[in-house]
């Protein structure tokens, strides 16, 4: 598995991929940078490359990747280069998503573990990473690669309330399954 930067040479795959969440009746792809609601490719690709240098007033720098076994797009996950007040409760550093069919096949986790990768380039030793409390795949992703839970915290959107579970991983240790975790 890689994780890539977006090109106008993804545009078809990135497409295919958006469809498939599409055809699930998803209404949101995690870690994608808002693909699902974008009105053309070039447009959501000169967002997300904008969302790496430029200075963000609504959100914060951010790294988008798709993730790519063989030509195929499996996943995509944002790194997030610093965090603002709604990350740090709600969306933490990084976000990710995987493609309908292929859950439950361990991509989440290789995702993870790269992207941690990024953020030892970046000089970042600790990552927030949250997931919605009925997640349970996605905590187990978390926990998997050193998560350690913090708290919870709960999101209200009108009626509807989200309970985020909150995780930190340090990073700066190579190997994930003898993690050392300082808070």
């Amino acid at each position: 598995m890689e994780l890539i930067l977006p090109t106008i040479d993804h545009k078809q795959a990135a497409w295919d991929y958006r469809q498939e969440h599409i055809d699930c009746e998803e209404t949101h792809i995690h870690g994608s940078g808002g693909l699902i609601h974008a009105e053309d490719y070039e447009s959501w690709l000169g967002k997300i490359t904008n969302m790496r240098t430029a200075i963000q007033t609504e959100w914060v720098n951010g790294s988008t990747y798709f993730a790519f076994i063989d030509n195929r797009i499996v996943g995509t996950i944002q790194v997030r280069h610093t965090l603002n007040d709604y990350l740090l409760k709600y969306g933490g550093h990084i976000g990710y998503g995987v493609r309908p069919s292929e859950r439950r096949k361990g991509y989440a986790s290789q995702m993870l573990v790269l992207a941690l990768d990024k953020y030892r380039e970046l000089g970042i030793d600790k990552a927030l990473v949250t997931c919605d409390k009925n997640n349970i795949g996605s905590a187990k992703t978390i926990l998997k690669n050193g998560g350690i839970f913090e708290n919870e915290y709960a999101e209200e959107n009108g009626n509807i309330v989200t309970i985020h579970q909150r995780y930190w991983i340090t990073v700066f240790c190579k190997k994930f399954n003898t993690i050392a975790i300082t808070n």
